[in-house]
C-alpha cells in the first residue's frame, strides 16, 4: 500500500509521517526532498511554483512510488498534493494508493509556519496554498488540531480499517 499524507504546508504531513513510518516499519518520502533547486529557490523568494514548475517533480514522485509499488513494497509520502490533477499525476500507475488530508484552519497552520525554523517554505505562501487547496473526495481526513500522536492514531485506525498491511511489515 502507498499511503500519500497530503495538505497544505505546515499541517503536518512529515511529522505524521515519521511517527506512521516508526509504527508501520515503512519508509517515509517526503515530497519536499524532491524539489529541484530551482523550486526551492523560489519557495525561499516567496514565489509560489507553478503547474510547469511542479509536472517533473510530480512525474518524479509518482515513479518512487511505482517503484516501491513493482517490488510489493508500501511506503508514506509526505506531499501537498493540493489539486486533484496533481493527485491524478502521483497516483498514476498505481494500483493501491491511500490518500491522508491532514486538514486544519488557515489560523492554526499559519501560528506553526510562523514558528517553524530551517523551512524554505514561508508564512506568506499559505495564503496561496490554501487558495489552491481542492479537498480531496477520496481521502481519509484528519483535523490536525491534535497532538500529532493523536494524528497519527487516527490515520492508523482508519488505514486498518482500509486492510493495511500489518504494523513493522514492508509489504
Amino acid at each position: 500500500m502507498i499511503v500519500v499524507l497530503m495538505g497544505v504546508s505546515g499541517a503536518g504531513k512529515t511529522t505524521v509521517g515519521k511517527l506512521l513510518s516508526e509504527r508501520f516499519g515503512w519508509p517515509l518520502l517526503d515530497a519536499d526532498d524532491f524539489h529541484p533547486p530551482a523550486n526551492i529557490e523560489k519557495m525561499r523568494s516567496g514565489i509560489p511554483l507553478t503547474d510547469d514548475d511542479r509536472w517533473p517533480w510530480l512525474d518524479r514522485l509518482n515513479g518512487l512510488l511505482k517503484d516501491e509499488e513493482s517490488h510489493g513494497e508500501s511506503a508514506l509520502l509526505a506531499c501537498s498534493a493540493l489539486k486533484q490533477k496533481y493527485r491524478d499525476r502521483l497516483a498514476a500507475g498505481c494500483s493501491n494508493l491511500r490518500w491522508v488530508h491532514l486538514k486544519g484552519s488557515f489560523e492554526l497552520i499559519e501560528s506553526r509556519l510562523k514558528t517553524r525554523k530551517g523551512h524554505y517554505m514561508k508564512a506568506g505562501l499559505l495564503e496561496s496554498q490554501f487558495a489552491a487547496l481542492e479537498e480531496p473526495i477520496d481521502a481519509i481526513t484528519v483535523d490536525v488540531g491534535a497532538a500529532p500522536e493523536a494524528i497519527a492514531d487516527t490515520v492508523e485506525a482508519a488505514l486498518n480499517g482500509a486492510r493495511m498491511p500489518a504494523a513493522g511489515s514492508r509489504r
